[in-house]
């Protein structure tokens, strides 16, 4: 969008705005480093949609991924880019005043990656104390990371938590391979087993398919949704 749009968009009533962070990071030998922002760019779009009258801000890519010295985390794999929590809280307060300054009144972090929430939620708690007398809301989009809602419908399907996995796991794998299977080769994946040194991944993401990722990601869409319209009716104002 050029500037003149956006403005435009602002005065035909679009004041909110969806924040999407992703992450660089280890995915194991089977996906890309950049999984996180894929898929938190194809969701962005279809929350804004559902949500109605919402615009996306470009994604944050660069978000903290563990200590340095030691590495720690996905910090100990080539290719994984990580800032420090402050550095990433200063972010994401500079593009939250930018857009309070340009007329947004509901500004809405959603994050795809896990040290990624707690920043988020607190940025957004101490905005939103700060702007509450200008009716301007700033909030953490927990329910498009929740995933307890797609774990439950995996084991309705036979999966168990050691199949399922904690990190490059079936859930972000089959979401990858349904928006970008580019980004999926379940045949580097070392054999026999799925050990964490090896592949640093969990559980057993060859389980995973786009069939099921089309269901899973649009589980996540659905909450934020419904999450932002909660937002809306508990008194936003300018929605």
């Amino acid at each position: 969008m050029t500037w003149v749009e956006v403005r435009t968009a602002l005065r035909e009533g679009y004041k909110t705005v969806l924040v999407p962070t992703g992450g660089i990071e280890q995915n194991g030998a089977h996906m890309i480093l950049g999984k996180h922002d894929y898929i938190v760019a194809w969701a962005a779009n279809r929350i804004a949609l559902g949500a109605g009258h919402a615009l996306i801000a470009p994604v944050v890519s660069y978000v903290p991924q563990g200590g340095y010295n030691p590495p720690e985390g996905n910090m100990r794999f080539p290719g994984t880019l990580g800032v420090p929590d402050s550095a990433f809280a200063a972010v994401l307060e500079g593009i939250a005043r930018s857009l309070k300054a340009h007329g947004f009144t509901l500004i809405c972090f959603m994050g795809d990656h896990g040290e990624s929430q707690r920043v988020q939620s607190d940025v957004a708690a101490m905005l939103s104390g700060e702007w509450a007398k200008d009716g301007v809301r700033v909030a953490s989009l927990d329910a498009y990371y929740n995933d307890s809602e797609q774990v439950r419908r995996l084991e309705g399907e036979g999966e168990t938590a050691s199949t399922v996995g904690q990190h490059a796991t079936i859930i972000d794998t089959s979401e990858l391979m349904a928006i970008h299977p580019a980004g999926v080769d379940l045949n580097r994946i070392p054999r026999p087993g799925f050990a964490t040194e090896i592949t640093a991944s969990s559980g057993d993401p060859t389980r995973a398919s786009a069939d099921r990722g089309r269901v899973l990601i649009m589980m996540r869409v659905e909450a934020a949704i419904a999450q932002i319209k909660s937002l809306r009716a508990a008194g936003t104002s300018g929605q």
